[in-house]
């Protein structure tokens, strides 16, 4: 294999070998098949189409003519390839005539498969180690080692993580062989339901978590589910992903558990390399992030680290786990709620940088095109929280902070950000994803009554006597006032939000100003209580 140009990547044949049919198919390759390819690109339809020296640029909702931007701005930078996806056949042939004249690689994505799936895997494969002449047997890759032990068990393998995405694959000849759930798995999508309900029934993905041996699982024929071997990769006792072996055509071969075994062990070991091999560049630019972020550091360093332009608009989202009022946290689930943030994020753009801190996830969004729309940023945080719940089983809330004009006022995006999320967390907003602009009262609200529990000087104490009363005598004045308030005065539309006889809510609002002393016709009293009494009870 010829070795990559100068500035270092990979060539273009190694990542094909690697990707293989099931992702991409090569259109054009006017180049070679050795032009290197360092990095991997998003191009979103809404960006104006660049690229960079080794770029595999994949771009992201450009169809038929809308992709020929897209490659002649590669071919100007010598990019390495461009993967689009194909609607129609005839595209195909136009494509291809224009990354010829632009001396550019085209792949074809299949329609299924899933760009930020594409995006991981490739970028895995590319950061992976140089692979000699022969990639099969190159034990520091771990495609290379899915291939390996496709040959030593006679089956089609697949390395996953603990969160069940694919990590690396090995190449089948004959596609017959494979089935539904390796098929879907590979294209980045759910295997079917169904047979994942019975995975969790029988205990398998309890199994691999916790244990070191080979477990088999049945063929399901009426699921289009062929017999499988399976082994958690583990590192003692801390669970790091899976090796999946599918039997095809042809039966397992008799030391296929053993060859698994051995798999399973020498992928731990290139697992906990990954980990441990944080790089000194990566823990600087979460450090100048994490800085920035929290305005302890100026932006000038990141930028200059990053190359980032610091007067480009930039946004903060900020995550946190579990609905509002749940309190989940977000550290039970972090590992897997970063890489999926991460990931969907990275597909929508480029240069997102993500900082966990304390109990929240932020992604700081830099380099925007002028003029973006909030809904846009506001629909990309809908498809992390979407599918955070889909495929993790965990609720994220996620808040937009305000877009602001360069990095030095990120922390003003981050403290919006904050203040909405800190809402969310009091339960006085029903979205899961909002901006400023959606929830800016109950986001005000939720602050004032904030203040008013943190400083009790600025309350009424014939209000908090009333908290106190009900408490003491597990009576409901306070709540039943609150009620009433909130329908404007209006019995009958309070009385059925409490299920109550009107009769008996006109009782409770009149011992309570009994009780109390206070005056609900005076309205600087009635704005007071809708504040107070939203308190909680012991505040």
């Amino acid at each position: 294999m010829t070795a990559p140009g100068p500035g270092g990547g990979i060539p273009l044949r190694q990542l094909l070998m690697s990707l293989g049919e099931p992702l991409v198919e090569l259109q054009a390759a006017p180049a070679g098949l050795d032009v290197p390819v360092r990095d991997v690109a998003i191009l979103d339809p809404e960006d104006v189409a660049t690229a960079n020296f080794g770029e595999l640029v994949l771009a992201i909702g450009a169809r038929g003519r809308a992709a020929l931007p897209a490659l002649r701005a590669a071919g100007r930078a010598r990019a390495a390839a461009v993967a689009v996806k194909l609607d129609a056949p005839g595209q195909a042939d136009a494509l291809r005539e224009a990354a010829t004249d632009a001396g550019v690689a085209l792949l074809s994505v299949r329609r299924e498969t899933r760009w930020e799936h594409l995006d991981s895997l490739a970028r895995a494969i590319i950061a992976g180690p140089e692979a000699p002449e022969t990639p099969e047997h190159n034990a520091g890759d771990l495609f290379s080692l899915a291939q390996t032990v496709a040959v030593l068990t006679g089956g089609i393998v697949s390395i996953e993580d603990t969160s069940s995405r694919v990590l690396a694959y090995s190449r089948s000849s004959d596609s017959d062989e494979v089935d539904d759930l390796r098929r879907l798995s590979i294209l980045g999508w759910q295997g079917p339901e169904p047979y994942l309900s019975k995975l969790r029934e029988w205990g398998i993905f309890q199994h691999l978590r916790s244990s070191d041996t080979v477990i088999t699982i049945d063929p399901h024929a009426e699921l289009g589910i062929r017999r499988r071997i399976a082994i958690g990769i583990r590192a003692g006792a801390q669970p790091l992903g899976t090796i999946w072996v599918q039997e095809g055509a042809q039966p397992l071969t008799e030391h296929a558990e053993q060859a698994l075994v051995g798999a399973a062990r020498v992928a731990a070991a290139q697992l906990v390399r990954r980990r441990r091999e944080l790089s000194a560049d990566v823990r600087l630019t979460q450090t100048l992030l994490t800085g920035l972020l929290e305005g302890s550091t100026g932006p000038q360093s990141l930028a200059t680290h990053l190359g980032l332009d610091l007067r480009r608009p930039a946004t903060v989202l900020a995550y946190a786990a579990g609905a509002p009022g749940e309190g989940t946290d977000l550290e039970l689930t972090r590992a897997e709620v970063t890489g999926l943030i991460s990931v969907h994020t990275a597909a929508r753009h480029r240069s997102a940088l993500l900082a966990p801190i304390d109990s929240r996830v932020y992604v700081l969004l830099p380099e925007l095109p002028p003029g973006l729309p909030m809904t846009t940023v506001r629909s990309w945080a809908q498809e992390v929280v979407t599918a955070a719940h889909e495929h993790l089983g965990v609720p994220l809330r996620a808040a937009v902070g305000s877009t602001v004009e360069g990095l030095a006022a990120v922390p003003e995006s981050r403290a919006q950000a904050d203040r909405i999320l800190d809402a969310m967390g009091r339960g006085g907003v029903a979205p899961t994803v909002a901006a400023l602009i959606d929830v800016q009262a109950e986001v005000l609200v939720s602050e004032v009554l904030a203040l008013l529990q943190e400083r009790s000087g600025l309350r009424d104490p014939r209000l908090t006597a009333l908290a106190e009363y009900d408490l003491r005598h597990g009576t409901r004045l306070a709540e039943s006032v609150l009620a009433w308030l909130d329908a404007l005065g209006e019995v009958r539309v309070a009385a059925d939000a409490l299920h109550i006889h009107p009769n008996t809510l006109r009782y409770r609002v009149r011992r309570a100003e009994q009780l109390t002393g206070i005056d609900l016709a005076q309205p600087q009293q009635r704005l007071l209580a809708m504040l107070q009494l939203r308190l909680p009870a012991d505040g």
